[in-house]
């Protein structure tokens, strides 16, 4: 799609659309208490920006969700807040991880908790989170390699000085799961404070042999040294464990089949996922003189974490027969990072200035390798299944479709890696206020990326070493023609080492390779209205560059690039001192390109319109009502574009009563309607199966 026609579609929406924002309104109190806080992002939480700027003067879209949200949407997983979110949606993730499609990319590391990177692929938690920060376009100066289409970022729930609280929830939805929370605060002295976060949660949802629990436990410490220095100190424990369903297959129309959404396509007693996993975080605060202040961070994390999974890997409808494939998989992990920066808030003459000077240190080690299963009656790691509810296939023994009984072990060695990497990174960036009116940001972040990728397997045995050696800069303008509204325009780049995601995928010619480049242009404004309302949208074209080894001539590179270029609005905040609405609208177009140029395709996971609306109203000083629409665009599920999801809209729904000062009852509905729908997908015949009608109800409340 051209710029032109983008910049018509996005002025003719933006003039159609009426939008808003959703909190927990007790009392005009607490709304103003959140609409102040929403509109800074604080460097004391160690967040996305990393320095002091109102959410009005930072050149790119940005949406957050706080924690007072997240509950009272009965929100307990990352993809529902995609949901809600403009510019990205879900991808399936093989049923085992967080896996976001930020602007057309998809990514399964782009994620950080207090800025830190957090890329061992698991299902996060929320109990712990005082909000969570999406930002889109590429955003390598701050968080480095990767966050090509955007980066999700948590901030942790941190003790706090001077108080003492106990917060709980409870909750049980109607396919039998429940979640416990407890939140604690302490005032330990005057100047010292511990917090303690804890979860379990029991899975449970409508596929067969589904089940499942997760554990955390979070304690967390303040202590202020002086009156110029804070530290806070938090260690964690993971533990999950879920059955993995990686969903149904697609028939010759090139759609889901429906007739099988209540099929799993696994093993009942081999498609699982673990991990357990320790985290320290440590992060000093320090004010040097009245306009300096430095932010310093380590971080240790050790994970541990396995995936065994069987899938349909082929689908033959004109005889109903499946196909199988399967593997299991293991990751050991630790990840050490230091990191800090250097705030200075000055003025040379008439011109002020935030310059922030940082560098980081990460030094990964990763242990991982993949084992096939053999079927003994193919002698290989795929079988054939007629199509049955359940399949005739468990515990690794079965009967195949043509009536043979079978065994299968994970015998086959296909993998065996251990990998080390060293980062380095030092950038700066400088936020220039040339005039009351007009900002200019300026900055650059350079990044060593070393990595070393021993192959164990017997048969191979090699090492691999390569070092990157990128610089990304970034860009931005922001003029504000009166205090309420921002005119920004930015340019930004990323890059992602061929090593990807993952760190080991630098065998054969992949280890010749440069790293892809991204690029980001975006223009927009942003508008906060009188009563805590603020209105959001951005144009913008990402461009993906990457480098590949040319088919006439191996020693020659080709560069190919491509684009996904959209636009985006978002409006939250009050329509009324009881009536707060948060709308959501954006618009996706892109096109492969290949050696021989574009291809007329359209990149997978990339639906044309997504809308979402959330909108609570407080009847009275007890009892609100909330109501959402969320609506996706179909998009197609491979490059060839013969498979598609189709779209969807789904409603959900809640209701709250306050009982007293310390209790709130709360009902939370997804899929009112009851609609079948398909949100997400891996590949050609693994399809996401929307979860029916289903309802949580909660007790929330202090002690």
């Amino acid at each position: 799609m051209e710029i032109e026609e983008l910049k018509f579609k996005f002025t003719s929406i933006a003039s159609a659309l009426i939008l808003s924002h959703s909190a927990l309104a007790y009392d005009m109190n607490d709304i103003e208490r959140v609409v102040v806080e929403g509109q800074f992002l604080s460097v004391n939480e160690s967040n996305s920006i990393k320095t002091p700027t109102p959410i009005l003067d930072v050149p790119q879209s940005l949406s957050i969700f706080t924690s007072d949200q997240i509950t009272e949407r009965g929100i307990t997983a990352i993809g529902q807040l995609i949901d809600y979110t403009p510019g990205v949606n879900t991808s399936l993730g093989e049923g085992h991880r967080d896996s976001v499609v930020f602007r057309g990319v998809r990514s399964t590391a782009d994620f950080f908790i207090d800025g830190n990177r957090d890329d061992v692929q698991y299902y996060r938690s929320l109990y712990n989170v005082e909000q969570v920060e999406i930002l889109r376009g590429p955003n390598a100066l701050l968080f480095g390699r990767g966050g090509t289409g955007g980066i999700l970022n948590r901030v942790s729930k941190k003790a706090v000085l001077d108080k003492q609280s106990t917060g709980y929830k409870a909750g049980i939805n109607t396919f039998g799961g429940y979640n416990l929370e407890l939140d604690s605060n302490f005032a330990t002295s005057k100047t010292s404070a511990i917090r303690i976060n804890a979860m379990v949660e029991d899975l449970d949802n409508h596929r067969d042999f589904y089940d499942g629990n997760r554990y955390g436990f979070n304690p967390t410490a303040r202590i202020e040294l002086g009156a110029d220095t804070l530290v806070d100190l938090s260690y964690e424990y993971i533990n999950h464990e879920r059955f993995i369903d990686r969903g149904i297959p697609t028939g010759d129309d090139g759609r889901p089949v429906s007739a099988l959404k209540d099929i799993v396509f696994g093993d009942p007693d081999n498609n699982y996922h673990e991990v357990e996993a320790h985290v320290l975080r440590a992060n000093i605060q320090h004010q040097f003189t009245s306009n300096v202040k430095g932010n310093f961070n380590a971080y240790y994390g050790d994970f541990d974490k396995v995936y065994s999974n069987f899938y349909a890997s082929n689908y033959d409808a004109a005889n109903d027969i499946v196909e199988l494939d399967g593997y299991i998989d293991t990751t050991v992990r630790d990840s050490f990072i230091l990191s800090g920066n250097l705030i200075s808030e000055f003025s040379t003459a008439s011109i002020g200035h935030t310059l922030i000077l940082g560098a980081e240190f990460v030094n990964t080690h990763s242990d991982q390798n993949r084992f096939n299963p053999v079927f003994d009656t193919t002698a290989d790691d795929r079988e054939f299944f007629n199509v049955t509810r359940p399949l005739t296939f468990s515990g690794l023994r079965g009967v195949n479709a043509s009536g043979e009984a079978f065994t299968a072990g994970f015998s086959d060695l296909n993998d065996d890696t251990r990998v080390a990497l060293e980062v380095t990174s030092l950038y700066v960036q400088d936020e220039i206020e040339l005039s009351e009116n007009l900002d200019l940001i300026l900055g650059a972040r350079f990044d060593r990326f070393d990595i070393e990728v021993f192959n164990a397997d017997p048969d191979v045995l090699e090492n691999r070493v390569r070092t990157d050696s990128e610089v990304s800069p970034r860009a931005g303008l922001v003029y504000k023609p009166q205090e309420n509204i921002s005119l920004y325009a930015s340019y930004s780049e990323s890059f992602l080492p061929r090593s990807g995601e993952q760190y080991a995928n630098i065998n054969g010619s992949n280890n010749q390779l440069d790293p892809d480049t991204f690029t980001n242009q975006e223009i927009g404004v942003k508008w906060d209205f009188a009563q805590g309302l603020s209105f959001t949208a951005a144009l913008f074209e990402n461009e993906q560059s990457s480098p590949q080894v040319a088919d006439a001539d191996p020693s020659t590179l080709d560069v190919i690039d491509s684009e996904i270029s959209g636009f985006e609005l978002q409006l939250v905040g009050y329509l009324t001192d009881a009536w707060s609405m948060s709308i959501n609208y954006s618009n996706l177009d892109g096109e492969i390109v290949n050696r021989t140029g574009p291809t007329g395709k359209t990149p997978t996971e990339l639906p044309e319109n997504t809308f979402s609306v959330w909108s609570t109203y407080q009847v009275n000083d007890a009892f609100g009502l909330g109501l959402g629409v969320t609506y996706q665009d179909d998009s197609f599920v491979n490059t060839s574009n013969s498979t598609q999801l189709p779209s969807y809209t789904r409603v959900d729904a809640s209701a709250y009563y306050v009982v007293s000062d310390n209790l709130r009852v709360q009902l939370n509905i997804e899929n009112l309607t009851d609609e079948t729908y398909f949100p997400n997908a891996h590949s050609t015949h693994q399809v996401g199966v929307g979860k029916p009608i289903n309802a949580m109800l909660s007790l929330i409340g202090t002690l």
